[in-house]
């Protein structure tokens, strides 16, 4: 098929991308780009900037380098001013061959490096940790730095530096003493952050509260790097910290000094929680942090070259892989391309092009991207001319089987071959549309084929063509067929409930179907474990079934799909059942024991694995029996893995074994574990106390050590470290027996400071030591205690000044649900450090006022980051400091709103209703979501006759503003519609709404034979002048008779209110009549003639709003009005969004027969093409079936050219009656109601055409001719979307009639004198008059 001198493709690739990139202000900075291309002229390399193309002619601080790069001679960013930060892509373009887009890269600027939190001053007790803070802007941690005394501090296992910047210190010692400062450098200008002092005090011995100094916090990081979880915990006695990855135990050489955990090399297997656990023997605590790795995308397979011809069908495989799953578009040429009729995105990521034409040809990439990155890859497609001579035209093609999905034809053999083994194509398309698909026979010579995957009910245009060794020869006659039409399959079965009877068992049941077509066969019930994802079914004959062998406390979803003959129909929605809880299936695993002392011992384990659980575990039961006596028993709560058996025998054995327990009952327990007390109270649970004295004598080259033990005789004692060296302990150490109590340190410096540290130890470590310094002796100097000298007690200065409340308070938004406070006090000195034990409250709240709940947090910082606060919501916050006994005032308060986010609930209560004598027209209606996050500035309503259709194939309508109602035009009649909504503020889309279900009527009555026939001018001309003749005559004879009995019922009492009230409310007349009128308390829907009471509105802002969205086709402009002679080139669609030069269509629409591009702006408001006779703007508020009038009852029908409510279209011209409007600025400035009827005049054609602001409403068609079949639909593009309206045969019932109220006739009778009514009926008579003389106009 393909010629032998075909155009060879065309290598093109970039050989360098850009990279992320983070720079200093006010220095240069490069983002490189290079493409390879064997073409004759070089690649021309462009960039874009956040998405459009950058104008570099006249700019002198940046430009592009010869091999593509884009320099910057300075980054220019300030507070107000950020033109070089954003995201940027190179773009490479060979003239007449296409361009490529590389990756995308973030530039980003480094801010002035500012300190949120400092060292302070801080007390580090020896042996123990503690931590010095330093925290600037996140982009700088990398730059931050240590120095001690003024040092560069070096740093190691025992001193880190964690990911915030601050510095672990742990194992303190005394050399650890001293100023510390952390400092940012190579970022323009070093910063300096205040001077810290660290003072070493000895341990007192005395029991601290185990607590976390630095707990870890959730991660997030990407394969092959480092992370850093940090855990640094303080008290006494010291803590031992080990680390869990899920329930598995770490090896400790992954944990640093103080506890943190490091891991490096980072892969998807080391993603999980992870918990660090701080155990001191009398007490454990735990904190847990998730690491969260991502994987950038990766390429499983890339696009390949493809050569095809005209009309032909192709795909572009493209398969990626990564964590969190990449995204992937198509772009071709530089622009997106936008899913289509004939671009679709198949398998996931594949493109598939279908009927391709000329305009084709290019390089299509496909790009994907996550958030630990992007890639992209191109291939070229080329489209191939025949070449030489070639067959003629096959004959004879007739179709030999239509069905409603398939058309199977068959043809004789072309007159002139010109070759043997013919093969051929059958090109195919959809009537009113130009562009074509093709189908191969299989096989040289074959003569037949089927075309699958048709429309039922549709005519397609088919022509076959013969290809020889030359190339595709001559085009037979076209051949028209329609497919037929769909034969009916059950609908969904209604109410389908599940229950779970057992553990093991689920009862379901359901309804026949509302619309089965025929005789139920059978069902098909679907079923998934949600715990596993993979969907099983079974056949059922009748309408319940009991489904056994299910997994215990599981959840499960089912489905249920009848079956007639005619196949499957449509499925229920899921229906969720968890079967029951039971009795655990496995024992807890890992159980431990550790003897504490001779009277008690310490269990420990972990939970059944998750499989055995079957059930919420709701405690533990651990059953102990003393040798083979008779076991007791004891319980735990659930979340409590650990116990102290306690009050037990000294050296006496003993055995423990421990099950779970759901509400169900105990399960298995583990297999018995046998431990012995000690026999005596020595307890080697814990490290030695520190020993009770320390003497030191020196001499001139040794000192003589003696001690006494620790005060604390129960704990094992099994003998003493001896450190010592000059000016520091730790330069040698010497073990000794733990009966020793004297020993002499030889070979020492004469004259020289030594500081000698006793420590007793055990088998579980060493204890807390206890410090003494000697100088030994060159002549005879006293001792000298260094210690006392070097740390004498921290006193501080008494506070002479009152407390007075914390100043500046501020209050800065960093997040949607973030915000940080600061402070000032002036109680502090002016470096504002916090050095003895005061501490401030923080208290805050909203500003609604059914939220009144305050919260507060202390902090001994001046500041704080409160989280979890709701987005776009105004909070007020408050400070108070407290030392002691003396507490401040609240400080003044500060207020700050957070930031806006996308919603994240759907909008609520939709409803849909059809709109009164519109069969094929509806009014959608709902409420704004719960959740908004945010001011809504949008909405899109989705609507499709399959539920479950994908999304891009549902229609679309957008809705901007706030409106909450919509009405859809020229639907199908008798056919069911699914409507799903979904809200937008400035941030994004939210979720949808759940599909609601609506059906259009069945059939058309007599008062809606306008609108369902569309009855034209001079078509059953006497019909008509016979209809609203008769309809007038009717209307006079219900006014007559509704004002007769309506004068009846007026009381007298009623007559006394009346005047009262005309009284009270002189100042609002009518001024039209020879006399005065009180305007009443109701007004006329002028689209159903009913009486409304306008008090009883029970939203004083009406959501029914004039809206940009357009009314007819022609607020609908294609690219090219010279479109609009050729229906056929109107109904291409342009399948690609890029840049465009003002003067020129893109290349892109050069296609054969050109695709217009057809873009409705969501945000943007399109100018108004009609102009509405209400000086108001308050709308009208929506019509409501429940407040019909019943006097007088409904006068007039509303057909399609009523004066209200009604579109205007291309064929019947718009009119509009000079009516005050429907609700004036003020609410009691309505002219009088009846004065509604006044007959409107026709306007001049040179005047505009004025429409009603009732409802807006946005047609579905958007026809510029006359159709030429009743099924042609035409589609408009959302560019701004993304999404393409799928072509489809679409129409809904009348909201049912609401019983007439007495309630309303009363009101109307307590409103009205009779002369008021006799007035009235004489602008009613002057009404039928102008009725008349309209409908007999020539």
């Amino acid at each position: 098929m393909f010629s032998s001198a075909v155009q060879p493709f065309s290598p093109f690739w970039f050989t360098v991308e850009p990279q992320d990139t983070l720079v200093i202000r006010g220095n240069s900075a490069f983002l490189n780009c290079s493409a390879h291309s064997d073409a004759a002229t070089p690649a021309h390399i462009e960039w874009k900037k956040d998405g459009t193309f950058m104008s570099l002619v006249s700019d002198e601080r940046r430009k592009i380098l010869p091999d593509g790069t884009l320099f910057f001679s300075h980054v220019v960013h300030s507070k107000h001013n950020k033109p070089d930060e954003g995201t940027y892509q190179c773009v490479a373009t060979i003239e007449n061959l296409g361009s490529i887009s590389s990756r995308t890269a973030r530039l980003s600027v480094a801010g002035m490096p500012r300190f949120a939190n400092q060292p302070l001053p801080a007390t580090a007790r020896l042996g123990d940790s503690q931590v010095m803070a330093c925290e600037v802007n996140s982009d700088l941690v990398a730059f931050i730095r240590w120095e001690k005394d003024r040092q560069p501090l070096e740093l190691s296992t025992r001193l880190i530096q964690l990911p915030s910047g601050a510095l672990v210190i742990s194992n303190a010692s005394e050399t650890d003493a001293g100023t510390y400062r952390c400092l940012v450098e190579n970022v323009g200008s070093s910063k300096l952050s205040d001077e810290a002092e660290l003072q070493t005090v000895p341990e007192t011995g005395e029991e601290r509260k185990l607590e976390f100094l630095v707990q870890p916090v959730s991660v997030t990081k990407t394969t092959d790097a480092s992370v850093l979880l940090p855990c640094v915990a303080t008290g006494y006695p010291a803590p031992r910290i080990s680390w869990m990855f899920g329930d598995k135990l770490l090896e400790e050489r992954y944990v640093l000094g103080g506890g943190s955990l490091q891991i490096s090399n980072l892969t998807e297997a080391d993603a999980g929680l992870y918990t660090c656990v701080a155990d001191n023997s009398n007490t454990t605590i735990e904190a847990q942090a998730q690491l969260t790795v991502q994987v950038s995308p990766q390429f499983v397979k890339r696009p390949a070259n493809i050569y095809a011809h005209e009309s032909m069908d192709i795909i572009f495989e493209c398969d990626v892989s990564g964590s969190p799953a990449p995204t992937v578009k198509w772009v071709k040429n530089g622009d997106a391309v936008i899913p289509s009729d004939y671009f679709k995105i198949i398998e996931d990521h594949n493109l598939q092009i279908l009927g391709l034409v000329k305009s084709d040809e290019g390089f299509y990439q496909c790009l994907a991207e996550n958030d630990a990155g992007n890639i992209q890859s191109s291939a070229q497609l080329i489209i191939l001319d025949p070449a030489g001579p070639t067959s003629s035209a096959p004959r004879d093609v007739v179709a030999s089987l239509v069905s409603t999905r398939f058309i199977k034809l068959t043809w004789r053999q072309p007159a002139e071959p010109h070759g043997d083994e013919l093969t051929y194509s059958i090109f195919y398309s959809q009537e009113g549309t130009s562009r074509e698909r093709v189908v191969n026979t299989s096989r040289p010579g074959e003569m037949q084929v089927t075309i699958q995957n048709l429309m039922p009910d549709t005519k397609y245009r088919f022509r076959v063509v013969a290809h020889n060794s030359n190339g595709q020869g001559e085009s037979s006659a076209a051949l028209k067929v329609a497919t037929q039409a769909e034969v009916q399959v059950p609908g969904p079965a209604p109410n389908l409930q599940g229950v779970s009877n057992t553990p093991t068992s689920v009862s379901l049941s359901w309804d026949k179907p509302l619309t089965g077509n025929g005789e139920i066969l059978s069902y098909k019930l679907y079923y998934t474990d949600k715990s596993v994802g993979k969907e099983q079914d079974i056949d059922v004959d009748g309408q319940s079934y009991s489904m056994a062998g299910l997994k215990k406390n599981t959840e499960y979803s089912f489905r249920v799909v009848a079956n007639n003959r005619h196949g499957p129909g449509v499925s229920t929605e899921d229906v969720v059942v968890r079967t029951l809880s039971d009795v655990p299936s496995a024992p807890p695993q890992n159980l431990t024991i550790e003897v504490h002392n001779s009277k008690s011992i310490m269990l420990r384990w972990q939970p059944p694995p998750p499989s055995g659980q079957n059930g919420k575990i709701t405690g533990y039961k651990i059953r102990y029996r003393k040798g083979s006596r008779r076991s007791e028993s004891e319980t735990t709560e659930g979340t409590q893995l650990y116990k102290l058996m306690d009050g037990l025998e000294h050296g006496t054995e003993y055995s423990f074994r421990v099950s779970a327990m759901t509400v169900n009952g105990t399960g298995p327990a583990t297999e018995w574990m046998t431990a012995e007390t000690f026999e005596s109270d020595l307890d080697e649970s814990r490290v030695p106390d520190q020993p009770s004295s320390l003497h030191v004598r020196p001499l001139v080259n040794s000192i003589v050590v003696s001690w006494t033990p620790p005060e604390n005789q129960d704990i094992m004692v099994r003998g003493y470290a001896i450190g010592y060296g000059i000016g520091s302990p730790h330069a040698q150490t010497i073990k000794v027996d733990y009966k020793q109590r004297y020993f002499t340190i030889e070979n020492l410096d004469p004259s020289s400071h030594y500081v000698i540290t006793l420590k007793a130890f055990n088998n579980v470590g060493e204890g807390i030591p206890v410090y003494e310094s000697a100088v030994t002796r060159a002549q005879s100097d006293p001792d000298v205690d260094l210690y006392d000298l070097l740390h004498a007690p921290y006193t501080p200065v008494p506070d002479p000044l009152p407390m007075m409340p914390p100043v500046g308070v501020q209050a800065s938004v960093l997040s949607h649900d973030t915000i940080k406070v600061t402070w000032a006090d002036n109680s502090l000195p002016k470096s504002q450090k916090v050095t003895d034990n005061r501490y401030y409250t923080v208290r805050w709240k909203t500003n609604i006022p059914a939220n009144t709940k305050v919260k507060m947090v202390n902090t001994t910082n001046l500041s704080y980051t409160v989280p979890d606060l709701k987005p776009n919501t105004l909070y007020e916050f408050s400070v108070m400091v407290t030392k002691g006994r003396r507490v401040s005032t609240w400080s003044m308060t500060a207020q700050g709103t957070t930031f806006e986010t996308t919603p994240s609930s759907a909008p609520k209560d939709v409803t849909v209703v059809s709109k009164e004598n519109k069969p094929r027209t509806i009014i959608v209606n709902w409420q704004p979501p719960s959740e908004a996050n945010g001011k809504i500035t949008g909405y899109i309503i989705y609507y499709s006759t399959d539920v479950n259709a994908v999304v891009h194939d549902w229609v679309i309508e957008p809705v901007v503003g706030n409106r909450l109602t919509h009405q859809i035009q020229e639907l199908t009649l008798d056919t069911t519609y699914y409507f799903k909504i979904q809200a937008r503020n400035s941030k994004g889309m939210g979720p949808m709404s759940e599909p609601v279900q609506f059906r259009t009527p069945k059939i058309c009555t007599l008062t809606l034979i306008f609108s369902c026939r569309g009855i034209k001018d001079g078509e059953n001309h006497i019909l008509v002048i016979v209809i609203i003749i008769s309809v007038g005559a009717f209307t006079i004879i219900v006014v007559v008779v509704g004002a007769f009995l309506c004068t009846r019922r007026t009381t007298s009492h009623q007559k006394k209110k009346r005047a009262a009230s005309k009284s009270s409310n002189g100042s609002h007349k009518y001024k039209g009549n020879s006399k005065d009128l009180k305007p009443p308390d109701l007004w006329i829907h002028h689209e159903r003639l009913e009486l409304k009471p306008m008090d009883k509105s029970p939203d004083p802002n009406p959501v029914m709003t004039e809206t940009p969205i357009p009314r007819t086709s022609q607020d609908i402009t294609p690219a090219d009005s010279g479109l609009e002679s050729n229906p056929h080139l109107q109904q291409r669609r342009n399948s690609y969004r890029g840049h465009e030069s003002e003067d020129s269509m893109s290349t892109l629409a050069g296609r054969r027969g050109m695709r217009p591009k057809m873009m409705m702006p969501f945000d943007a408001q399109p100018p108004q093409q009609s102009v509405r006779n209400t000086p108001s703007s308050e709308p009208a508020p929506p019509a409501t079936a429940s407040s019909q009038a019943s006097c007088p009852s409904e006068i007039l029908a509303d057909p399609e050219g009523s004066y209200h409510g009604s579109t205007t279209t291309e064929e019947e011209p718009s009119y509009s009656s000079n009516l005050p409007p429907l609700r004036s600025a003020h609410p009691h400035a309505h002219a009088h109601p009846l004065k509604s009827f006044a007959v409107p005049a026709i306007p001049a054609s040179s005047h505009p055409s004025y429409e009603s602001p009732a409802l807006p409403s946005t047609p579905l068609l958007a026809q510029t001719g006359p159709p030429t079949h009743p099924h042609v639909v035409k589609t408009a593009s959302i560019g701004t979307l993304g999404r393409t309206r799928t072509p489809m045969v679409v129409t809904v019932p009348n909201a049912p009639d609401v019983p007439e109220t007495s309630k309303m006739l009363e009101d109307v009778d307590s409103s009205y004198e009779p002369d008021e009514l006799t007035e009235e009926m004489a602008h009613l008579e002057g009404l039928m008059k102008d009725l008349n003389a309209i409908t007999t106009a020539p």
